[in-house]
């Protein structure tokens, strides 16, 4: 995995590199990941965030589309690259950009990934934003949803829905403890007694509900002992653990191109699969640590990185990949 560079740091599943991507994923073989897993900076992160790249919603999908070439030579043929990808509101205007739309379009049509399907993760705890339209002009409601793209490199990737099931209903555990009539709905569908069968839960929607108001776990209560900046654009674990469940089987290798904190690498381990991370901001890699085994940042080097940290800059720093010595 990626032998050419030098992880930052390791654990038995997986390993994490510091660099552009682009870098690492062009030292990957061909036909090697099973799934890709990733929440990129989205435009509306570049105006607004440091210490990413400034880019431009003019430019951000042909600056994508190089990634997505990467994404489809590396993926195996039954692989699959799922894209949590957020939207933008058009500038000084109560509209949306229509990048999210053109970025698809341009993943199937120029690189030629096959659209599997589109999914709509709903976060309920969303603050109302942008304040100007929702706060102070009432004149729209809040954005609560991310379109997620789920992209195959051929019609047919690896998956299951088995994998995924959800809790049946209280409505449907009745229905099968009495039994079901076989009969017709009004809409003309002719529901036959299959329906009846205990399957062992029911197949999810596209729509998927996970909250992401984590405020009192491992990877914060660290980050903040250490004076580590906390990444501000955290999905919840329950998104690429979704995803890793129904793409992948054990042991299949996972990559996520934008780490951040690295919590696809951490859903990945805890499912047993192993994993490749690439984060640019070193910081935030270091604070990514906390997700795994403490002992994976040895008492004495963390000492010694707390004190550098103290006598430097507390800006997150963005770091070029390093090659390995060895």
């Amino acid at each position: 995995m990626a032998a050419l560079y030098k992880p930052f740091y390791a654990t038995s599943a997986g390993r994490a590199f510091l660099g552009d991507s682009l870098d690492v994923m062009k030292s990957l073989g061909d036909d090697s990941v099973s799934l890709i897993v990733t929440s990129p900076p989205f435009p509306l992160t570049f105006q607004k965030k440091k210490p990413y790249e400034t880019i431009g919603i003019e430019r951000y999908v042909d600056w994508f589309l190089e990634f997505g070439n990467q994404f489809r030579r590396i993926l195996k043929d039954d692989g699959s690259a799922v894209i949590d990808i957020g939207g933008v509101w058009n500038r000084g205007t109560p509209t949306r950009s229509l990048y999210q739309y053109h970025l698809l379009l341009g993943l199937c049509e120029k690189v030629g990934f096959h659209f599997a399907q589109d999914f709509y993760w709903y976060n309920p705890g969303a603050l109302p934003a942008p304040a100007e339209w929702v706060n102070v002009r009432r004149i729209r409601v809040k954005g609560a949803v991310n379109l997620v793209w789920w992209l195959s490199k051929t019609p047919w990737p690896k998956a299951n829905n088995r994998s995924v099931l959800k809790a049946y209903s209280p409505d449907m555990i009745r229905l099968l403890k009495r039994g079901y009539r076989v009969k017709s709905r009004p809409s003309g569908h002719a529901i036959t007694a299959k329906f009846g069968r205990d399957h062992g839960g029911a197949i999810p929607p596209n729509l998927l509900e996970f909250g992401n108001n984590d405020s009192n776990g491992t990877y914060l209560h660290r980050c903040k002992e250490a004076g580590l900046p906390i990444h501000p654009a955290r999905f919840p674990r329950a998104l690429p653990e979704f995803f890793i469940k129904l793409c992948t089987t054990t042991g299949d290798l996972v990559l996520d191109p934008f780490a951040g904190s690295n919590v696809t690498g951490e859903a990945a381990e805890r499912l047993g699969r192993r994993w490749i991370a690439v984060e640019l901001v070193q910081d935030y890699l270091e604070g990514s640590r906390y997700r795994f085994d403490p002992l994976l940042m040895t008492r004495e080097r963390h000492r010694r990185y707390v004190a550098k940290r103290r006598r430097g800059s507390r800006k997150p720093r963005v770091d070029h990949l390093k090659r390995s010595q060895r």
